[in-house]
């Protein structure tokens, strides 16, 4: 073959490489718009001010820990010990594996110095107790997992977080039955609630059947990586995520932490679906399949995001996984149409074409190149989708940056430091970032078609955001999150970095 023929038959390749390059993006970038058109139903916490405490609807905060730093939960219960909230309104359970002696014996020691703190330990599933969860799942057709499939009936539920919140989760119920409806509320071991955490659910849930609050990372100058993973939930979390709400049209995932839910609605569904990577997506989406509504709280949650590249992929494989399988057979499962579960698969297209960010920008900005030039092999038509692809990016990418610049002052008063991490998430560093987002993409994409990802691999926590939820110098207590001093209720007996000191009597308080 000659020369020539080779040169004009790698044109051919290239040609086609980016018509198609370019058709994807555009999809991509429309489903985007799609979403940001949707009208966000946020909530107002304002509306609870001013109520009797025993007009606030009770809640149970459940807190799913495995094998944590014990600095990493005492930075959480550092920031609900300033819950503004009733205190016989609301109690926090810490929900370990018993077998896992050294988180068990953390939390003991934590709740002698954190009086609100209640553990409730998660036995085998070979335990008398657990005849609680088996009773109610036989009783209900909504728990489909329990009733159909390969794993019909198999009491062996996998090692994980959403294990663990069956269990606490029916011990409650069945120990509160009979008296009045309670709202569920669950947190990550890094998370950091806002002290109107509880009031936004009191003023939400007189709207909203199902409320989610926002996330933050507030480590998101701590490494690279974890720029690009706190980039991941400025874009998600905090900008596209709120328009899911769309006053109840779009079936709406949950973001696996700070939500809120009525106990009695969650014993209507079936409670957890155990066998599913991460309970978030489908568990929401089986709310709105039976017609409940979500709102959005916008005062986020704190939390710390993979400081290393491996841990980050790591936690998005489990993302991966979870999002294939809730998007199959599920959506049949729970009720959905055909259209329904079109609507829902829309959800993990943002996700699905982060790359295509760093393939079609790429050659876009060739084509244009080679178009000025004089040369461009390409289709006129096609310069134009190129030019608007990248004018629609530019616009997104913008957008995202303003919302990020407003946000991480949450995080980074000083504007120094906000120019130092829009520096770090640069045009060009995202593009780098998109692309490794390919990894995680395959590797979740073959643990769903393998059937895995059922035992939980933990993210490693390593108590990034002491230094915004710590006690200061002086005679006033007081945490510092978000960039000011709030007060909180400090036991006397601590030191000025946070950690316990001896009592008289010799207990750690």
């Amino acid at each position: 073959m000659s020369s020539l023929a080779m040169a004009g038959g790698a044109d051919t390749i290239l040609v086609s490489v980016f018509l198609l390059s370019q058709i994807l993006y555009a999809l991509s970038l429309g489903l985007g718009l799609f979403f940001l058109r949707l009208p966000v139903d946020w909530v107002r916490p304002s509306e609870a001010e001013g109520r009797q405490p025993e007009e606030h609807p009770y809640i149970v905060l459940f807190y799913p820990v495995l094998r944590e730093l014990e600095s990493t939960m005492r930075t959480t219960f550092l920031s609900l010990a300033r819950i503004d909230y009733p205190a016989a309104r609301y109690r926090v359970v810490a929900i370990p594996n018993a077998n896992d002696t050294a988180t068990v014996e953390s939390l003991r020691r934590l709740a002698q110095e954190f009086a609100f703190l209640q553990i409730v330990e998660v036995p085998a599933t070979t335990d008398p107790s657990w005849q609680v969860v088996w009773r109610s799942w036989d009783e209900n057709p909504k728990a489909y997992w329990w009733h159909k499939g390969k794993r019909a009936g198999v009491r062996a539920l996998p090692p994980k977080k959403t294990r663990q919140l069956v269990y606490a989760f029916y011990t409650l119920a069945e120990e509160m039955a009979g008296g009045e409806d309670f709202l569920v509320n669950y947190i990550d071991a890094d998370s950091c609630p806002p002290p109107d955490h509880f009031l936004a659910a009191s003023a939400g849930m007189r709207h909203y059947d199902v409320l989610q609050a926002q996330n933050i990372a507030g480590n998101l100058l701590s490494t690279l990586p974890a720029s690009w993973h706190a980039f991941d939930h400025m874009a998600w979390d905090g900008f596209l995520y709120p328009h899911l709400s769309a006053r109840g049209r779009q079936p709406f995932w949950v973001l696996g932490k700070g939500l809120f839910f009525r106990a009695s609605d969650l014993l209507a569904l079936g409670g957890f679906h155990p066998w599913i990577t991460i309970e978030d997506p489908e568990v929401g989406m089986r709310f709105w399949t039976h017609g409940k509504r979500i709102g959005i709280i916008q005062n986020p949650l704190i939390e710390e995001v993979p400081s290393t590249l491996g841990h980050g992929i790591t936690q998005r494989k489990r993302w991966v996984c979870g999002f294939f399988q809730s998007l199959a057979q599920p959506l049949k499962d729970m009720g959905m149409t055909p259209w329904q579960r079109f609507r829902a698969r829309l959800n993990f297209g943002p996700c699905l074409s982060l790359s295509a960010n760093a393939i079609g920008l790429p050659l876009g900005l060739w084509a244009l190149a080679e178009w000025k030039a004089g040369v461009s092999p390409v289709p006129d038509w096609s310069l134009a989708l190129a030019a608007f692809n990248i004018a629609t990016f530019a616009v997104t990418l913008g957008a995202i940056y303003l919302s990020v610049w407003r946000r991480a002052k949450l995080i980074l008063p000083q504007r120094v430091d906000r120019l130092r991490y829009l520096l770090r998430v640069n045009p060009a560093s995202l593009v780098l970032w998109w692309l490794i987002w390919l990894v995680p993409l395959a590797i979740g994409f073959w643990m769903f078609l393998r059937d895995r990802g059922l035992v939980w691999e933990r993210t490693v926590k390593i108590d990034a955001n002491h230094e915004l939820v710590r006690t200061v110098a002086g005679s006033q207590p007081a945490v510092v999150r978000l960039g000011a001093e709030l007060p909180i209720p400090i036991p006397a007996n601590r030191n000025l970095t946070g950690e316990p000191q001896a009592s008289a009597g010799g207990l750690a308080l």
